[in-house]
Order: C-alpha cells, then structure tokens, then sequence
C-alpha cells in the first residue's frame, strides 16, 4: 500500500462525514474548508488562488467524490513527500471529522475502549482494509487484528464466537465497515472482564507494532550522553524526534542493505542495548526491557531485509501474503466448486445413461418374452398339427382294415346272388366315404401348407425383427464402448442371449422340415389310399357285370363275378 492509498482511505472518512444528506455530494464551502487544512496537515504550501478558483460560488450546486478528485490529485496528493509530514496529526483530522458524525460510544460510560482508542483501532483498520470502497475489513483480518489484541493481553480469542458473529454482519459487504468494528469492540463480546486500561494498554502495544513507532533511549554521537527519542520506523528510514508529536526533527537513520543491528551488552548504566550500524555510523540504544528490544531489533532488521528486497514494511508485506492467500483460497474454493459441479453434471450423465441402458434391459426383456410366447404357441400349434396328422394316420388305418374286412365279406358273400346288390350298395357307400375321406385329406393338407406358409412368414418376420434388434445393439455398443467400458461385460451377455435366440430359430427351422416330413409322409400315405380306391373300383366294375345261367364259375376267388356274364348272355339270346 503506497502513501497515496493510505491518505487517500482517510480523506475518504473525512468526505463521506461532510455528506450530511448521504447523496455523494458535499458543498463547494465545506470542501475549501477541508482543503485548506489538509493543506496544513500535510505540510504543504498553500495555493489561495487555485483554491478560490476551483471552488468559487456558481451555479453548479455540490460537488461529488469524483469532481472533488481531479483537484485532490493534482494541488494535494501530488505535492506530498512521505517524511514531510507527520502521519498521527493527518489521521486525527480525518478521524476527528468522521468520529462526530459516525462514531456513538455508550454515553452511560461503560465503553470498552476510550475515545483515543478508538482512534487508533479506527487507523489499524485502514491499514488493514481492503483498497476499495466503501472500506471494509475482511473477517481474516478482522480476527487476525483482535488475535493481536488478545495476544498482547494474555488471553485466548473465542474464534467460534467470532466466526459467527462475522458472519451474521458481513452478509452481503464481504467484511466489517469501521464503525461495526467499533461497536464489537465497545459491546465486550469478545473482552469480557477485561479492565479498560489492560485494554488500552494492548491496543497501543498492538498499534506501535504495525505503525512501527515508539520511545528509546539513543546515545549522543559528540556529547555521548543518552537522551529519550520518539522513534519512527519507516521503510527506508528510521526517524526520531524529541517527543511523540513529531514537531522537531532531530535526525534520521538511512536504511540499506549495507545496515544491520546487533545486540549490545548492558553497560554504562543502561540495560536492553543494540546497535544500528550503518556504513558511516554506528547508532547505540536502549529499550525499555528485552521484549521491546527483541520487537525493535526484528522490526529494523525486517525493514532492512524487504529494502535489499525492494519490498516495503514488514506488516505490509505480511497483509499482501494474507490477502494472496485469500485469494488463493478463494481461487481453490471457485476451483472445487467448479469441479464438484462438473462431477455432478458428470454423475447426471452417468445416471442418464443408466437408466437409458435400463430402458434398453427392459427392451430386451420384453422382447425376449415376446420371442417365448411367440415360440411356446407356435409349439403349441404344432403339436395340434402332429395330433391331427396323428388322428388321420389312425383313421387311415381304420379305413385300410374296413376295406380288408369288407374284402372278405365280399368273397363270402359272392355265393349269395341275391345280396349282391347290398353288398355293392354298401361297398359304394364306402367308397363315397373314403373319397370324402380323400377330400377331406386334401382339404387338410392345404389347410397344414397355408399354416406352414404363415410360419414361414412369422419366423421371417421375427428374423428380421432379431437382425433388426442386433443392428441397433452393435451400432449402441459402438457409441458406448467409448465413453463406458462396464457395458462390455453386459453386451457379451446380450450377443449371448441373441445367439440362444439364434439357436433356437435354428431349432425351429428342424422342426419346420420335420413337419414338411410329416406332410409329405402323410401325402405318401394319401397317394397310397387313393391306390387302394382305384383298385376297389376296378373289382367293382367287375362284380357289375351279371352272371348268365350254366356258366361255369372259374377263378372265383381271383375273377370276382366275371365268370356270370356269359350265362347272362344266352339267356338273354333263348328270351330273344
């Protein structure tokens, strides 16, 4: 933080305390007012003129931060020499200017902190704010400065308590303003039964240590006597004065690389002594006791060390670490966010593809169970064709013993002329029966073809509807192999079932020709019926013809009625 940043947070307080109808304006007579003494307080040269002429009564009614900045900048801000100045008087007109108006201690008198502590409390929370405004402190730093506190007290800070006060009164501002600091300070939360002076006592130890001011004892260079110094520890140089409003200068000391500090041995009366050598001189003095020794020794040999660095103060450089890794917690923070919502958006896929590969499961088994009903009722309709094959094999058997049968009723009844005419009556009703028979057969046969057709048909239909199912699952094992190898295990299994489905058309194929085997079989045996019908025809045209009287009878059992037809005829020749 450079000396414009850090004036420029407390010239801010100063400008919001003028803007007493919060618009963002102040008048052009308050803002030379307040000009003018940060003309004195910074030790600058006044410039009346460019002052009246900047802010002259006009029509142009106040004037905000930003048109109040252009005249900041170039007749203040550019004019100031760090070390020309003292930076406390600068601070107290600032804070006097905004304390009035902004800062509200408990009137009963049962504040914390006194009036003068809240003035340095309010300068370490500019140090410690963030750069941009409005000013507010992080809860980092907010604990890191009470941990201070607390530490130079000798008691523990209930850091819990703390964490949720904080985050009850930073929502929304991303830290404390000055004035909510104060007042948590002033309530005692977090210093209970702490007396006001012990409190005191702390907040000056805590704010010579990060302002890096205080008193030692120096030895003179030509009188070699020891007199008591304000000391100032800036950067690149150690200041000391004759008391602590830093009126008179009486000397500084140039840091460099070259410096460094050693701790002397008590003597001449004096004790806690150390040296500042420099490459022209060496500096003697005494602190009041070996801790404010050990805290003056550090602090100047940190500030020698960040000078050869090119750094600045050591409490700067340790608020630029805290504020670096706060971002870069912030950094990993957004960064696990980021990647704890890619894993979600990751395990949404994931469970999208699941129940995709669900969908695809329950596809697979509905079609498997369609494939089994279609094969146990195409089972069943075959079984119902080999029982009616069966049935008619059975009635064709029937027939061919009937027809033997009625063969040797025939030949015993040839002998009986006149049950001739029954017998052939009922021989010709039984060859109606058997053609009917006969038709019938046909009739079935077409009836087996057109069934066996349709099964033709259906297990065309389901073979396509297989290679069809097998295309879709080679193209989805395709485009999923890629993204899950898990899957393999499972699609393994698919070609598995989709090769027992395979097998099993192959099993219905057997079966299909064994079937036309059946048929054709039974076709044999139609053929071989309509043999035997034929036959029976020829032996009935033979019982047709009459038998003559004195014919002999020859080959009874062979000729059947032939042997009758020449008696016929010469009886019918006598009638004649």
């Amino acid at each position: 933080m450079d000396l414009r940043a850090e004036l420029l947070k407390s010239i801010w307080y100063a400008f919001t305390a003028l803007d007493v109808e919060k618009s963002g304006k102040v008048s052009k007579s308050q803002l030379k007012v307040l000009s003018h003494n940060l003309y004195t307080v910074l030790c600058i040269p006044h410039d009346p003129v460019a002052l009246e002429e900047h802010f002259r009564d006009d029509d142009d009614g106040p004037v905000s931060s930003q048109g109040y900045m252009p005249y900041l900048n170039k007749y203040i801000l550019d004019k100031v020499e760090e070390g020309a100045f003292v930076k406390e008087n600068f601070d107290e007109l600032c804070w006097t200017l905004t304390a009035k108006k902004n800062y509200k201690p408990d009137r009963n008198g049962n504040s914390i902190i006194t009036h003068q502590d809240a003035f340095k409390l309010w300068c370490l929370f500019n140090f410690l704010s963030e750069d941009k405004y409005p000013l507010v402190m992080v809860p980092d730093e907010v604990e890191y400065l009470l941990k201070k506190i607390c530490t130079a007290m000798n008691v523990e800070l209930n850091s819990c308590e703390l964490d949720d006060y904080l985050s009850q009164e930073s929502q929304g501002q991303g830290g404390l303003t000055v004035w909510q600091f104060l007042d948590m300070v002033n309530s005692g939360r977090f210093l209970r039964g702490i007396e006001q002076e012990a409190v005191s006592m702390a907040v000056e130890e805590v704010y010579q240590e990060i302002i890096e001011d205080g008193y030692l004892w120096k030895k003179g260079q030509l009188r070699r006597n020891w007199s008591e110094r304000w000391f100032m520890l800036k950067p690149n140089v150690l200041s000391y004065y004759m008391s602590e409003e830093c009126k008179e200068k009486k000397g500084c000391i140039t840091l460099d690389k070259h410096c460094c500090v050693e701790v002397l041995p008590d003597r001449d009366g004096k004790r806690c002594m150390f040296c500042v050598k420099t490459s022209s001189r060496t500096y003697e003095m005494s602190a009041s006791d070996t801790r404010q020794r050990q805290e003056w020794t550090l602090a100047i040999q940190t500030a020698i060390r960040l000078q050869a660095e090119g750094k600045k103060s050591l409490h700067k450089d340790l608020k630029q670490k805290r504020r670096e890794q706060r971002e870069q917690r912030e950094q990993r923070k957004a960064a696990k966010e980021e990647e704890t919502q890619r894993l979600k958006q990751l395990q949404e896929e994931k469970e999208r593809k699941l129940q995709e590969l669900e969908l695809l499961k329950e596809a697979q088994r509905q079609a498997e169970i369609l494939l089994q009903e279609e094969e146990q009722r195409r089972r069943q309709q075959h079984e119902e064709m080999q029982r009616t094959l069966e049935i008619q094999l059975r009635e064709a058997e029937q027939a061919r013993a009937s027809m033997q049968a009625e063969m040797v009723l025939k030949e015993a009844e040839a002998e009986r002329q006149r049950k001739r005419i029954l017998e052939l009556e009922d021989m010709q009703e039984r060859l109606q029966e058997a053609l009917q028979q006969e038709v019938k057969a046909r009739q079935d046969e077409e009836a087996v073809r057109y069934a066996q057709a349709r099964l033709l048909a259906e297990e065309e239909e389901k073979l396509k509807q297989l290679m069809k199912l097998k295309e879709e699952q080679e193209e989805y094992i395709i485009k999923t192999q890629r993204e899950k190898q898990v899957l393999k295990q499972e699609m393994e299994n698919k070609n598995k079932c989709l090769e027992e489905a395979q097998k099993q058309l192959e099993e219905v194929r057997v079966n299909r020709q064994r079937a036309d085997q059946d048929v054709m079989a039974a076709q044999r045996k139609l053929r071989q019926a309509s043999t035997n019908v034929k036959h029976w025809n020829v032996q009935m045209n033979r019982l047709m013809h009459p038998i003559g009287p004195g014919d002999k009878r020859t080959n009874v059992s062979g000729g059947g009625f032939a042997g009758y037809q020449p008696l016929l005829s010469r009886k019918d020749s006598s009638l004649k």
